[in-house]
């Protein structure tokens, strides 16, 4: 009887499932500002409603360069020391760090303007190697027709970014091959770092008709300071990424970085499933929404027509 009953309860613990293996996500962001941020919490949450649990069964780390190239390089060596299951880099800097010292552990990049152009992949259709993720270029055509169309008469445009960040480059190229179509010139004002985007914004005045802020993390990291000269000059300041609308910024049409995140995660869940990141194309992330303040624009002496307010998705109050 005694025998029965043991082999009764051996069978029984056979039959329990086995506890899930717990697996290891490291995740990093050249710097932090709203949208990066955004972007973070949405991988995070995109992979709980995957099944992959913080507390049950996902260890996720996440380190912020705070806008420091170096310590962007340092991060990266950490987490490939510790070689998670899977890295995922947020932003171009980030993610070049990254991808230039491991070939081995599975790379998901994301907010990400040019892979191929920054070198992350060859080819965003067939990624190959350890490396895919998420392309953020910015819809420039549309961003160029609703500064037309808030502001007609502007026809010198400034723009502001720092010069080091591969992803800036790639969109001021964009801005500077569309601009002409739309009517307007293209003048360029550097800053290397936060320190020096006020600096970057005075050297503007007098010679722009508005400025446009790109999703550059350096310059949208201290997009108050750029503010605050557009604001003192009556200067209309637009954005590239939606998030920096509420800080200041007359208007944006952007991604909704969360969504970007939720999107990263389904990826990031494929490649702890098993696939090859380099067998998963780069994908465009998906979907816009036009976002704008009429606080701001009274501020820089500029009304937003009723017919752009109309269709917006979000009005800032």
């Amino acid at each position: 009887m005694l025998k029965r009953v043991a082999a009764t309860a051996l069978v029984g613990l056979l039959a329990l499932p086995a506890a899930a293996e717990e697996v290891s996500v490291a995740v990093t962001a050249i710097v932090e500002h709203p949208a990066l941020d955004a972007a973070r919490d949405g991988i995070r949450d995109g992979l709980a409603d995957l099944g992959f649990k913080v507390g049950e069964n996902l260890k996720f780390s996440y380190e912020s360069a705070q806008g420091n190239p170096a310590t962007a390089a340092q991060i990266a060596r950490k987490f490939i020391g510790e070689a998670p299951n899977v890295i995922v880099p947020i932003s171009t800097p980030s993610a070049q760090a990254v991808v230039a010292g491991t070939k081995d552990i599975p790379v998901v990049f994301t907010a990400v303007t040019d892979p191929v152009g920054a070198g992350l992949v060859a080819d965003a259709a067939r990624p190959g190697g350890n490396v895919t993720g998420v392309s953020d270029m910015s819809p420039i055509p549309d961003h160029l027709a609703l500064i037309r169309e808030i502001t007609p008469g502007v026809a010198r445009l400034g723009i502001i970014y720092n010069p080091g960040e591969a992803n800036s480059v790639a969109l001021a190229n964009r801005l500077k091959e569309l601009a002409p179509g739309a009517g307007m010139q293209i003048v360029e004002a550097n800053a290397t770092k936060t320190a020096e985007v006020q600096q970057a914004a005075r050297s503007l005045v007098g010679k722009v008709d508005a400025i446009y802020i790109p999703t550059d993390n350096t310059v949208v990291s201290a997009l108050e300071a750029a503010v605050q000269v557009a604001e003192q000059n009556r200067i209309p300041l637009y954005a590239g990424d939606t998030d920096s609308v509420p800080r200041g910024a007359i208007a944006a049409i952007g991604f909704n970085y969360y969504d970007i995140g939720l999107q990263t995660a389904q990826i990031v869940a494929r490649v702890l499933k098993g696939e090859a990141p380099g067998s998963i194309p780069v994908t465009q992330a998906q979907g816009t929404d036009l976002i704008v303040n009429p606080g701001a624009a009274e501020k820089m002496g500029v009304t937003i027509p009723e017919a752009v307010i109309s269709r917006a998705n979000t009005v800032v109050k």
